[in-house]
């Protein structure tokens, strides 16, 4: 455990105003138990940004809070400028930001094709279906291989594959990503995590929530660690695998 380590250089005050995503100091509650406590975390335009933290430490949480699916009691959440903290979650699809489970939540009993086209049923998702179906197909061109056949037939790979396509046809700006890394073996998060970095080229933002903190800070811009619902470290991913503290609490050193 870190709670009692300072916070690094602030970064996120440095560069509000560069923010595609913005959070500030929101607390949330499950009816009378509070998860979270004053969050506050920035994300920008292309980057990848990783949250995190032990089982029960608030991530997905965070993410349901980011889409919509929990209101926040306290603080704000804007979205290119625009202010979401109340918004649904169709709304904030609409606007582009598209959650990937943890679990992915996939339709067992559909095919591989019906499950993308799940993903495009925003009207700004339907007039671009064939185009963001093609970009699906190109990072992953094994779901095109198997596009007939039924989502449970596939692999855990496949379907994690699967379950990032199907947010791709939403259209997004900004992905959120849930424990994507969770029963895969290490050469297929290479292969997903290479595919992360060519999505963000196509200018798609990514925020990923991961247990494994060695991977996290690997593959992310910048990280923030959480603990009992609250942000307790937060930088650059090369400053953060320096820091004391994280190589202590994580890393065993």
């Amino acid at each position: 455990m870190i709670s009692s380590a300072p916070l690094l250089k602030n970064h996120v005050q440095e560069s509000d105003h560069e923010a595609l995503l913005k959070v500030t100091e929101i607390a949330v509650f499950y009816g009378n138990l509070q998860v979270l406590w004053d969050v506050s975390l920035t994300v920008r335009p292309c980057e990848i940004v990783a949250l995190i933290g032990s089982n029960g430490s608030g991530k997905s949480t965070l993410l349901d809070t980011l889409s919509g699916v929990i209101h926040p009691a306290e603080g704000m959440i804007e979205f290119s400028g625009r202010g979401i903290t109340n918004s649904e979650p169709f709304e904030i699809v609409s606007l582009g930001i598209t959650q990937v489970p943890e679990g992915r939540q996939l339709f067992p009993d559909l095919t591989v094709l019906d499950n993308l086209i799940m993903g495009s049923y925003s009207r700004h998702a339907r007039s671009k279906k064939e185009q963001n179906l093609d970009l699906v197909y190109e990072h992953f061109p094994i779901l095109e291989e198997r596009k007939h056949q039924l989502a449970k037939a596939l692999s855990g790979g496949e379907q994690q594959m699967l379950a990032i396509g199907r947010g791709l046809m939403s259209d997004p700006r900004l992905m959120l990503l849930d424990e994507m890394s969770l029963g895969l073996a290490p050469i297929i998060l290479d292969k997903l995590y290479q595919a992360l970095k060519e999505i963000r080229e196509r200018g798609i933002t990514i925020l990923f929530v991961e247990q494994n903190v060695r991977r996290s800070l690997d593959e992310a811009d910048r990280a923030y660690i959480i603990e009992r619902g609250r942000v307790v470290l937060e930088g650059p991913t090369v400053e953060l695998r320096e820091e004391e503290t994280v190589k202590r609490a994580y890393f065993g050193l």
